[in-house]
C-alpha cells in the first residue's frame, strides 16, 4: 500500500491541476474562453475577455492548486514527492485530460508550487514577475523573465531543485512561444488594468 500512495498522490494533483477556474467561470458567464482572446485558459486573456473578479478567482484558484498538491506531496512522501506532486499540477494545468488537454500557459500553478516548496524563492520569483510586467506593461515579459530565473535562482536555494526548475521553465518558455514570436515583431498587447471591465 505504501508504494501506491506515492503514485496515487502523483494522479491526484494532475487532476487537481486539470481544475481550470478560466474554463469554468468562463462556462458559468456564457463564454468559452478558449475561442475568446488569446485563446488561453489563463488569467490574463481571463481578465481582458470577463474582466477583473474573474482574473483574481483565476489567479487565486491557479496558485491554490499548486500549493495543494505540494503539501499532499509533503504529506504523504516529503520534499521528493511533493516536487514530483506540484509538477504534476502544473502539467495537469497546462494539459488537462478533462478539458481535451487545452488548458492555460501554467504561470500561477507554477507560482502556487514553487511558493509551496521553497516560499522565499517563490517570493523573488513573484517580485521579479511584477517587477517586469509593471516595466513593460506585458504579462509575459514578466512570466519570461521569472522562467529564465527560475532554474539559477533555484539553484541558489537547493541543488536538487534544479533539474525540476529547469523543466518547468523549459515549458513555461515552450508554451510562451507565439508571445516571444510577437515581442520580437512588435506585436505584442499591453495589459491596461484600469479598463478592464467586470462582465454582468
Amino acid at each position: 500500500m505504501n508504494n501506491i500512495l506515492p503514485i496515487v498522490a502523483i494522479v491526484i494533483s494532475y487532476f487537481i491541476g486539470n481544475i481550470s477556474p478560466a474554463i469554468l467561470i468562463g462556462r458559468a458567464m456564457g463564454i468559452e474562453i478558449r475561442k475568446e482572446g488569446s485563446g488561453n485558459a489563463g488569467t490574463t486573456n481571463v481578465l481582458r475577455v470577463l474582466g477583473k473578479k474573474a482574473a483574481a478567482a483565476t489567479l487565486i484558484i491557479d496558485i491554490l492548486k499548486g500549493v495543494a498538491a505540494v503539501l499532499i506531496g509533503k504529506y504523504i512522501g516529503g520534499q521528493g514527492l511533493a516536487m514530483a506532486c506540484g509538477m504534476a499540477a502544473f502539467l495537469g494545468h497546462i494539459w488537462p485530460m478533462v478539458f481535451g488537454f487545452r488548458g492555460g500557459k501554467g504561470i500561477a500553478t507554477a507560482f502556487g508550487v514553487i511558493g509551496a516548496i521553497e516560499p522565499i524563492l517563490g517570493l523573488i520569483e513573484a517580485a521579479v514577475a511584477f517587477t517586469f510586467l509593471i516595466i513593460s506593461r506585458r504579462v509575459s515579459v514578466g512570466s519570461l523573465v521569472a522562467a529564465i530565473l527560475l532554474p539559477f535562482a533555484a539553484y541558489y536555494f537547493d541543488h536538487g531543485y534544479v533539474l525540476w526548475a529547469s523543466a518547468m521553465a523549459a515549458i513555461v518558455l515552450f508554451k510562451h512561444r507565439k508571445n516571444i514570436n510577437r515581442l520580437i515583431k512588435g506585436e505584442e498587447p499591453k495589459v491596461n488594468f484600469k479598463k478592464q471591465e467586470d462582465k454582468k
